[in-house]
């Protein structure tokens, strides 16, 4: 069945489309492009085959429909250029949503979306709904709609939707849209608090006419920054009573529990027997580097977090050991009060082994306080000395709370190179 194309973008389609970002979602929306029947030239700052590295000059009056990646901030001068130039900017989520026939649930939040986005799909499977997840958990809007055409009325696309995703959005419409929790992150591209805080409200205003269900936390700073969520939108999630009939699953305890309360909200409101969501919650399995044990060597147990590229998520992973743990951190800068998030972790620490571009910084606020640290030159290093300084007991924790870009492809690579190393230390890992 062809894709739809609205009125308004069809003229647009005329054109060479730019698409801004050589990536897996800029890839997508060429795809997309044509199988609208238009073409698209993609534009990225690093040289790859069949790329452009520039976007100047005729380039500019060339195109009448910019496509940009989240990669892209809306002040990129790229995109300012093409603005100019009378052209319309749209992001890649944005765009693609233009040709979804089907519903869509939008998650967002600091922590925990990318897990309420697998686990929601998992349990509407499991129903025998067609659902599929898509957008910020690494398969774009744009690929999905290629692959299903556009969809069908009764599919069900839930899509993880990040700050960066979320802040330009112009046509997206969510059916429903769930918002986990909100902290401290990503203040190198929104600058404050408040910015980062609305980037993700704008999702909640593109759920028109939809449902919204706000976590504790992100119910706090909507009052902080003077938004308004209807009654039916709070959902409690912070220090809920244990629940038996999560006994035994991932949701057990916190930080997942937060994401199976988000998801039971919505369920209930979409007249779903509850006892199904329970029972997708037994057979649900986490993604790879969240919290997860590698193994045990010499007594002392190693867990991989890598995912964890936030104060927030780090905070989270510490408070569920029993003691203090010893500590890999560090990684590409992201903004924030590094200051008083090394005084929150100091209590749970034992022993801090710090890698990346923030090591010198990390070293220099654990000092002051009292963290026993060690600067290290690589993750190798890393996980060498702290087998070396750990004893039977001990728990070894790589959770980063930064972005893993400066040593790395992505978290996915960090973990997996953390595992190898432990996996290498000698001896069985049981």
């Amino acid at each position: 069945m062809p894709l739809v194309i609205p009125e308004f973008i069809e003229p647009l389609l005329a054109h060479p489309v730019a698409i801004f970002g050589g990536g897996v979602s800029g890839r997508a929306v060429l795809e997309l492009v044509e199988a609208l029947g238009g073409t698209g030239t993609i534009f990225d700052e690093k040289a790859q085959d069949g790329v452009r590295t520039e976007f100047r000059g005729a380039a500019v009056q060339a195109h009448r429909l910019a496509v940009f990646s989240p990669g892209f901030s809306p002040t990129h001068p790229w995109i300012v250029a093409a603005r100019a130039s009378g052209a319309v900017c749209l992001a890649e989520l944005d765009f693609s949503s233009l040709f979804w026939c089907g519903s869509l649930i939008a998650i967002t939040g600091t922590n925990g979306k990318t897990t309420l986005t697998e686990f929601l799909t998992h349990a509407l499977l499991s129903i025998g709904r067609d659902a599929c997840a898509t957008g910020n958990i690494g398969h774009s809007f744009a690929q999905l709609v290629v692959e299903r055409d556009g969809g069908a009325p009764d599919s069900i696309a839930v899509c993880e939707v990040s700050s960066f995703q979320a802040e330009t959005l112009r046509y997206f419409r969510a059916d429903a849209a769930l918002w986990t929790n909100f902290a401290e992150d990503h203040l190198e591209r929104h600058g404050a608090m408040a910015d980062y805080f609305l980037a993700k409200w704008r999702l909640f205003e593109r759920t028109v006419g939809g449902h919204v269900f706000a976590g504790t936390s992100a119910q706090h700073y909507a009052h902080v920054f003077g938004q308004t969520l209807p009654a039916e939108a709070l959902v409690a999630t912070e220090d809920q009573p244990a629940d038996v009939l999560l006994r035994g699953t991932v949701f057990a305890h916190y930080p997942q529990r937060e994401n199976f309360l988000l998801a039971a909200a919505w369920w209930r409101s979409a007249g779903l027997r509850e006892s199904a969501l329970y029972a997708a919650a037994t057979s649900f399995r986490l993604g790879a580097h969240r919290l997860a044990r590698v193994g045990e060597h010499g007594g002392v147990t190693y867990w991989n977090d890598s995912k964890a590229t936030n104060f927030h998520a780090v905070e989270a992973a510490v408070a569920g050991f029993p003691a203090p743990v010893i500590l890999i951190a560090g990684g590409k800068s992201k903004g924030g009060d590094v200051a008083a998030f090394v005084r929150r972790l100091a209590p749970h620490v034992k022993h801090m082994f710090i890698i990346g571009e923030t090591r010198n910084v990390l070293a220099t606020l654990c000092g002051a306080c009292h963290v026993p640290h060690t600067v290290c030159a690589d993750l190798s290093e890393a996980v060498g000395s702290a087998a070396k300084t750990a004893r039977s007991g001990d728990n070894v924790l790589l959770s980063p709370g930064f972005a893993s870009f400066d040593q790395f492809r992505n978290y996915e690579d960090r973990g997996a190179r953390f595992i190898a190393l432990v996996n290498n230390l000698g001896g069985v890992l049981v």
